[in-house]
């Protein structure tokens, strides 16, 4: 009885996997869905729709790109993790499904245990960015300031649990610094009090700050991310300040629900490549402040790695520091 069920289950295995390879080989015969985490307007749908393109001239099937918007990206990654992990349903998200993890204790999936990452797409560089009638006029000067007896900045960000967010509240938690947060919904409306004065600095993308900061209307102190940025190249990184914790980047990779077979994330993988190594995509990137991951981390392992740091980081931000979506 003992042999009957192990050859059973051994042709159950052999049958899977045959089946598994097969349709790996027709692979895509439809259109792909990519569940984009956020509305429309924004970077992660400019950033979907710049690799839609190439990547379903690769693939040879439409890539439908659906928007869901909703509780920091959570609603769209739990759609998105219930999805047959056939190659049918990909996701593109952002450091959020990494901070996601400790910010929603009562999200439906696990998104290291429900995802496959496919790779990552590109990341955006952000500045700290102040007020134009802000007294200091450079990073040195802004920590002076700041630690002043008694003085409590302003910091306007794009809401609660958002990478701007996090990032500010992590990069004044290393600098020593006590300020005040002033939630936004979303970064226009941050933007627009942070030039008339109304908060003292925000988490502002490089590319929507260069001009500002350029025609003197905001004050730019430092990246926040791994590179300096090409539009303001004598502001310093965090991490050139010495703060080696924010040697961060806000990011996008796309994911794959659970189980999807290996040859047909190679396949997406290998599309999303053909995808970033197009030069139009290249140009729209550079256009756009984002900047490229090197090509020996543009793999599945690459993203799965990165993912897993990032959520241990932020999960780390977030319960330290008491930060709740309630």
């Amino acid at each position: 009885m003992t042999c009957a069920r192990a050859l059973a289950a051994s042709l159950l295995a052999a049958c899977l996997m045959a089946g598994s390879a097969a349709s790996a080989q027709t692979y895509p015969n439809r259109p792909v869905t990519m569940i984009v985490a956020f509305p429309p307007g924004g970077a992660d749908d400019a950033t979907a729709r710049m690799i839609q393109d190439p990547m379903q001239k690769a693939l040879g099937q439409p890539i439908v790109i659906e928007n869901i918007g909703g509780a920091g990206g959570m609603i769209a990654a739990a759609k998105a993790a219930r999805a047959a992990p056939d190659g049918y349903t990909i996701l593109q998200h952002q450091d959020a499904l990494a901070a996601g993890m400790a910010l929603y204790p009562d999200r439906t999936f696990d998104a290291e245990k429900d995802f496959v990452p496919i790779g990552l797409i590109n990341t955006v560089s952000n500045t700290i960015a102040g007020r134009p009638t802000l007294p200091p006029n450079n990073f040195k000067e802004l920590l002076a300031w700041m630690k002043q007896p008694g003085q409590r900045a302003k910091i306007g960000h794009p809401g609660v649990g958002s990478f701007g967010h996090l990032a500010e509240v992590l990069a004044f938690q290393q600098m020593g610094v006590k300020v005040i947060q002033v939630p936004y919904r979303g970064a226009g409306p941050a933007l627009v009090d942070l030039l008339a004065g109304q908060v003292d600095l925000g988490p502002i993308s490089a590319v929507v700050a260069e001009p500002l900061v350029k025609s003197g209307k905001l004050k730019a102190f430092a990246i926040i991310g791994k590179t300096r940025f090409a539009g303001l190249p004598n502001l310093p990184t965090m991490d050139e300040l010495g703060y080696k914790k924010l040697d961060i980047d806000f990011w996008h990779m796309l994911l794959a629900p659970a189980g999807t077979p290996r040859p047909i994330v190679d396949k997406l993988n290998a599309a999303l490549r053909v995808a970033l190594a197009d030069p139009k995509v290249k140009k729209l990137f550079a256009d756009g402040g984002m900047d490229e991951y090197p090509a020996d981390q543009e793999t599945p392992e690459a993203a799965a790695a990165l993912l897993k740091t990032e959520i241990k980081l932020w999960g780390d931000v977030v319960r330290e520091n008491h930060i709740s979506t309630q």
